[in-house]
């Protein structure tokens, strides 16, 4: 499988599917911002997880790949779906490292400086993402 960005997808993207995309996710700030003032920081802790992005993503991933699917005249909703899926499955692995990212943070920031700690706690997300992919990918069955 080879990774590669296609830009042109950016120019079949509505402006109005860009802000719902923002808007949700500054929803869920705001909403976690809320909760920390009034529960404290560790329990708001709890929905800064909340994938803020993904849901407005998978919506618009479903509903730009059935356009497609009908254009090229096959099922576009079951194609719509697994794609969706896919990218569902992309963000379980960048969950993984997520939690790396956390416990990285969580550990080292009263030891080392900010920046560092972030730096630090980010290649560790991209990194242990990216082996999840691997490995993901070798255990799928060959096509």
């Amino acid at each position: 499988m080879l990774i590669r960005a296609e830009l042109g997808v950016l120019r079949q993207t509505r402006w109005y599917e860009y802000a719902s995309r923002f808007l949700f996710g500054g929803l869920v700030t705001v909403l976690t911002g809320l909760i920390a003032k009034e529960f404290g920081a560790v329990f708001a802790g709890l929905f800064l997880a909340f994938p803020a992005i993904f849901p407005a993503s998978a919506t618009l991933i479903e509903k730009h790949e059935s356009e497609k699917g009908e254009r090229a005249g096959i099922s576009g909703k079951r194609r719509g779906r697994r794609m969706a899926g896919i990218d569902a499955a992309g963000a379980a692995l960048g969950c993984i490292g997520l939690v790396a990212f956390a416990v990285i943070t969580w550990q080292m920031l009263l030891r080392i400086s900010t920046t560092l700690t972030l730096f630090l706690a980010t290649m560790a997300w991209c990194g242990i993402s990216v082996l999840a992919w691997f490995i993901w990918r070798q255990l799928l069955p060959a096509n």
